[in-house]
């Protein structure tokens, strides 16, 4: 039943629920700050807004496959679409919002995974997660930007880095 109720909550969802969640102005103002944040640090960060997981995702979390490592599993494809794993330092991030599981997920790239511990990352996803619950996006993004934008100022600066200026697009990716 859990399932069937999974389903039809992803098939209900469209991008117009992405866009409402974060409306063009909103957008407009994270994708600035993202630009800002990265003329300090040499990471890149994205932002990815999901109304509902395809089909074939769904598929995975019918059997033994937890919602959770799902959700994982597609945030990762994303990860990958963006091209954040290619980054010429290997210090990209991708927050992940799926709107139909109502889950988050931050996918780090390997250099910044090395120095930052996990729980670092979960405290910024639980932050996230209860300003999100009040329906505060924009709030929640804006503070989980600046705290993600420390991480990569304090292990990452510009000045040390000698990497290309903006490798990816700033813009938040609304589907």
């Amino acid at each position: 039943m859990e399932w069937w109720l999974r389903l039809f909550r992803n098939l209900w969802r469209d991008a117009s629920d992405s866009r409402r969640a974060v409306p063009d102005h909103v957008a407009q103002r994270l994708a600035s700050y993202i630009g800002a944040s990265e003329r300090r640090h040499s990471g890149e960060i994205r932002i990815c807004i999901e109304a509902a997981m395809p089909v074939s995702y769904l598929w995975r979390a019918r059997g033994d496959t937890p919602v959770g490592a799902v959700v994982r599993q597609r945030a990762l494809a994303w990860f990958g679409r963006l091209r954040i794993w290619d980054t010429e330092g290997n210090n990209g991030v991708l927050i992940y919002l799926l709107l139909a599981e109502h889950a988050i997920e931050l996918v780090a790239d390997r250099a910044i995974c090395r120095v930052v511990p996990p729980a670092e990352w979960d405290a910024i996803v639980a932050r996230l997660g209860q300003r999100l619950r009040g329906g505060d996006f924009e709030g929640g993004l804006t503070a989980a930007l600046e705290e993600v934008s420390a991480l990569l100022v304090r292990h990452f600066p510009a000045e040390r880095a000698g990497l290309s200026e903006n490798e990816l697009p700033d813009a938040v990716v609304r589907v």
